[in-house]
């Protein structure tokens, strides 16, 4: 659910225009406790943020381990732009950003205490070799920290026939691009592959309904909804859907996060562990 990096710059089936940096920034906020409530580390610990975005996660890191040292980079340059500008805003101090490629980051080896990687590994058609990449800059002892979701993992009610079709063109979309936006379910063989060791994965549910009216319209309504109308132009040109039944569909998907009867379910999935050796 997030921007990008490297080979994922092309695959990023969300773009990069002002409404997806928005949706980033609502998308971030409307999780933000269920999914960092337990991120600590050590004061001092030097951190690089993967592919960091518009800096959605980096102001949420950086305020969360304000003791820490945060590096944060990204392949796309308007994209470290817009980070910065939200850095300055926050007033955040302890944060450097620069634009990177992931395979061609200029860090030295062994040189980071922790690895953040937040929404990347969805939108990487070989995201082990990045992994096994981005090993080589966590010193032996270090941490890694991998958040995904898995669209596989959503349901809702009412849930129409247009409602489902529409959200499964976002996934094979994605598939299309050889990147699986159901990736969050396989984290922990994924790292074990990479060559990890102590993998714990956390799944974090997020849940609306009417008496959570906050999530259902800055998670459901911001953040949901925006995702899939992003894709709209491809999927109609593909043929998954007529135009009628997209909008359809489309309009369904937003009564989940408006009406009194309306229901909404996703899970992300933050998993954690250990460079050894």
């Amino acid at each position: 659910m997030s921007s990008g990096e490297s080979g994922e710059s092309k695959t990023y089936v969300h773009g990069y225009g002002e409404r997806e940096a928005q949706r980033l920034m609502d998308q971030a906020e409307s999780v933000r406790d269920l999914i960092h409530h337990d991120t600590e580390f050590p004061t001092d610990s030097r951190i690089l943020e993967v592919a960091c975005g518009v800096g959605a996660q980096t102001v949420a890191m950086a305020q969360q381990l304000s003791a820490c040292r945060l590096v944060s980079f990204d392949k796309i340059p308007q994209s470290v732009g817009l980070a910065a500008e939200r850095i300055r805003a926050a007033g955040l101090q302890r944060v450097h950003l620069l634009a990177a490629d992931l395979f061609e980051a200029p860090f030295k080896p062994e040189s980071f205490d922790v690895l953040f990687i937040n929404y990347l590994l969805e939108h990487l058609p070989d995201p082990l070799a990045a992994l096994t990449s981005l090993k080589a800059l966590l010193r032996p002892g270090g941490d890694l920290l991998v958040v995904e979701g898995d669209h596989g993992s959503c349901y809702f009610h009412p849930d129409t026939p247009e409602a489902i079709r529409a959200w499964k063109c976002l996934i094979e979309i994605q598939a299309g691009f050889g990147c699986d936006s159901e990736i969050g379910r396989r984290l922990h063989p994924l790292l074990q592959s990479a060559g990890f060791e102590d993998v714990r994965v956390s799944p974090r549910m997020v849940y609306a309904d009417e008496s959570h009216p906050h999530v259902q319209h800055q998670f459901v309504l911001q953040t949901i909804v925006p995702m899939v109308e992003g894709v709209r132009a491809e999927a109609l040109a593909k043929g998954l859907m007529s135009p009628i039944e997209w909008e359809k569909g489309v309009a369904d998907l937003r009564e989940t996060g408006l009406s009194s009867r309306g229901t909404f379910c996703y899970t992300f999935f933050k998993a954690s562990a250990r460079k050894l050796g």
